[in-house]
């Protein structure tokens, strides 16, 4: 395998000074997908400890309450260990400035995943080496392949018994259809397991056969035959993991940064984020190929991240970061010009200006005022209510960003409030949370009882927590006589008037007053889009928020 000159371009003004200098610093925007359980968290805090953003990195331990990590702030991630909301994480190494953004794996919550992957330039795909890829890896991907993010795949677990890297290698190529080029490569796999060596940086992390210590440092070396390398790993010319290594530098293709920047290939780097082999490596492996800010879709016309103008849009919205505030903050993806603290912005859906006057940037739950973001910053804007998913906040009006999913629940239930006097507050702890995009609460045309609706069951769970936790509410939950919700599209207003009196006790609104038949099962549901050929059912709309008074 060869390394293509052309693969630094990406990096031409790395060595850029700080903000504080003549040049701005670079910005790389990305995030990390996989399946739950593959290591994305633990990956996400070695990252950050790599980049100097933390002084010690938290492990995700396998049982009790000594569960941490720092993308995962709420009690049910810590008590669970896995991700239910998407976390930013801001930090700078070597000249740039990252944004990491963590996803949640578990498909329960793939609406946020979704509209977060429209928030980012890059992607890391994790995989775990003894599992291969696994179903909610290959739906994330997918999503990827949509927006044309380019992927960088890493390979976890690689100290523990797993498939061997040329499976894996073969299964990137023919589940995923990518090219794959092995950028490192395992030096033993499992209780084999020697360490890591990089094709890339002519370097060795070599691990203790007697400990299962983290990664030491790297040792320079001349190759696969270097005596240091043999020495360090008590290997001989011609052991076998020697040789698959030799055999992968030279029948894999080279890298080149059109194929991956296109989403037709992928470099893949082998490790153990738990033990940081590998890490290192990946991180530089963004610093050298993962994109800078890329135009976005909106309408009238793509926004170039060049343009003088101040545009972003809102593509999540996180409520009771800080419960003792009551807070509201939106993340906003800055797409055009230089954001500076105080400046006034137009929201596209309601026509008015909004103040910025407190921007911030994350490290998970933690925050700092900005005084200035540029195209590719994730900035959070505190705001009581103003503010909603699929805004677009621009300085000269006129602009909707698009592709912002929302995903029809196929989990309907009622709501079942232990002391029937805070059904004012449960009502408001609702809206909040179908504001953050993970549940969406539907108002019937008829009768009084909201109904609650989620994409997965374990939404309902972190619902029921969070109303709790944060707002003092125990809820339960009931059946429903419905099973489904669509969305509808109905082209004309006479039709409109006709539909809504033949189907009114079918019918509800979401928060956002738009209609929405709720079907008893998919029988209903087919015989009422037979009987309404003209009317539309939709399972998947963009969140487009054009101006309210249009």
């Amino acid at each position: 395998m060869l390394i293509d000159d052309a693969s630094t371009k990406g990096t031409e003004d790395a060595g850029k000074p700080a903000e504080n200098g003549s040049q701005p610093l670079v910005r790389r925007t990305f995030a990390i997908i996989s399946h739950p359980d593959a290591g994305k968290t633990t990956l996400t805090e070695k990252l950050l400890y790599e980049g100097g953003a933390i002084r010690e990195a938290g492990e995700v331990f396998a049982k009790g309450n000594r569960r941490r990590a720092r993308s995962d702030w709420m009690a049910i991630e810590q008590r669970r260990g896995i991700s239910v909301t998407s976390s930013v994480m801001t930090f700078e190494n070597d000249g740039i400035r990252f944004n990491l953004l963590d996803t949640p794996g578990h498909e329960d919550f793939s609406e946020d995943t979704y509209r977060t992957l429209t928030a980012v330039d890059s992607a890391i795909m994790v995989i775990d080496a003894a599992k291969g890829i696994e179903a909610q890896t290959l739906k994330l991907f997918e999503v990827c392949r949509l927006r044309g993010i380019p992927i960088i795949t890493f390979i976890n677990k690689v100290d523990r018994e797993g498939l061997s890297p040329f499976a894996l290698l073969d299964e990137i190529g023919d589940k995923l259809a990518l090219d794959t080029v092995p950028m490192s490569w395992p030096l033993g796999m499992g209780g084999m397991f020697r360490g890591i060596y990089s094709f890339e940086e002519k370097r060795a992390w070599l691990a203790d056969k007697a400990s299962n210590a983290p990664c030491p440092a790297a040792i320079a070396v001349t190759g696969l035959d270097d005596p240091a390398l043999l020495a360090g790993t008590g290997m001989r010319a011609g052991d076998s993991s020697l040789d698959d290594a030799a055999l992968a530098a030279d029948a894999f293709p080279e890298f080149l940064p059109a194929a991956f920047q296109s989403g037709d290939m992928t470099p893949v780097y082998f490790g153990s984020a738990l033990r940081n082999y590998g890490v290192s490596s990946l991180l530089a492996a963004l610093m050298r190929h993962a994109l800078p800010p890329q135009p976005q879709p909106a309408l009238p016309e793509p926004i170039d991240p060049a343009a003088d103008h101040v545009s972003g849009f809102v593509f999540k919205m996180q409520a009771n970061m800080d419960p003792n505030h009551r807070d509201r903050v939106a993340f906003m993806r800055v797409c055009s010009g230089t954001l500076k603290r105080g400046m006034k912005l137009d929201n596209s859906r309601t026509g008015k200006k909004l103040g910025l006057h407190n921007p911030i940037f994350f490290l998970a739950r933690d925050r700092a005022i900005t005084e200035e973001a540029l195209p590719g910053d994730i900035v959070g804007i505190p705001n009581h209510g103003t503010l909603r998913v699929g805004d677009t906040l621009s300085e000269r009006g006129g602009i909707q960003f698009t592709g912002l999913p929302d995903f029809a629940p196929e989990i309907l239930r009622r709501i079942r409030l232990n002391d029937p006097m805070k059904i004012k507050q449960m009502r408001r702890a609702m809206l909040d949370l179908a504001e953050e995009g993970i549940a969406r609460v539907f108002r019937p045309l008829v009768g009084s009882n909201w109904i609650i609706g989620v994409v997965g069951a374990l939404q309902l769970e972190v619902i029921s927590t969070r109303s709790e936790a944060e707002y003092g509410l125990p809820i339960d939950f009931e059946a429903t006589m419905y099973e489904t919700a669509r969305w509808l599209d109905i082209p004309d207003d006479a039709l409109n008037k006709r539909f809504v009196a033949a189907q009114r006790a079918n019918l509800a609104e979401d928060e956002g007053g738009a209609l929405v038949f709720l079907a008893r099962n998919a029988w209903e549901l087919a015989r009422t889009q037979k009987e309404w050929p003209d009317v539309r059912f939709l399972t998947v709309r963009e969140r487009v928020r054009m101006p309210e008074t249009a």
